[in-house]
């Protein structure tokens, strides 16, 4: 249970640099898919990693979750941050010749936030997301372990997002980095070719 609309939480790695550095503190929009909303591409999503990023963990005791709703415990062994690629009935591909990503079969423009000097993917990979699930991939693709790594394990490196904390909506510290964090104009170029097929 969330007790808080907006919630603080810490970068621990380096993987979606150069949107995000170690350190940085997001402010976390906990109500972003509540009332019937969904996890949209490109958003930057803090999930917990049970069961998809980490499948043969098990779930945090209860007093654990009552005292992470209040903020006292993190529980940052399990938490990541990444962002959207796919959304349940995306097909994701990457021939991992030339890297490009299609999604629905139309090239992703990732420029806007892929690290400089890294390939959208160096790895090959053809898949369609579950309903009820999300593909994620960090922005640093080369320092990144994202689905693409977890695809020969249960749950095939897709996450639930039912497992989705929130939505990363601002950097608040440094200060000199505050800035918020829009959806980049790329994911224009997908809407409407499918996704979110039989989702709740």
């Amino acid at each position: 249970m969330n007790f808080f609309v907006a919630r603080p939480f810490a970068v621990p790695s380096e993987s979606m640099e150069g949107t995000l550095r170690p350190g940085d503190r997001l402010l976390v929009n906990q109500l972003a898919y509540d009332f019937g909303r969904h996890v949209q591409r490109g958003d930057v999503v803090v999930f917990d990693g049970i069961g998809s990023f980490l499948p043969y963990a098990s779930e945090p005791p209860p007093a654990q979750r009552f005292l992470a709703g209040f903020g006292l415990s993190s529980g940052a062994d399990s938490v990541y941050v990444k962002r959207v690629i796919g959304i349940g009935g995306d097909r994701i591909t990457c021939s991992g010749s030339d890297g490009r990503i299609k999604v629905n079969g139309v090239p992703l423009d990732e420029s806007e936030y892929l690290y400089p000097g890294d390939a959208p993917s160096t790895a090959g990979f053809d898949v369609v997301v579950p309903a009820g699930k999300l593909w994620v991939m960090g922005d640093h693709r080369s320092d990144s372990r994202d689905s693409r790594d977890h695809l020969g394990e249960p749950g095939g490196g897709f996450v639930p997002e039912d497992k989705v904390i929130g939505r990363a909506d601002w950097v608040v510290f440094p200060i000199g980095r505050w800035t918020s964090l829009d959806r980049p104009s790329g994911f224009a170029a997908v809407e409407g070719t499918g996704g979110h097929g039989g989702q709740r």
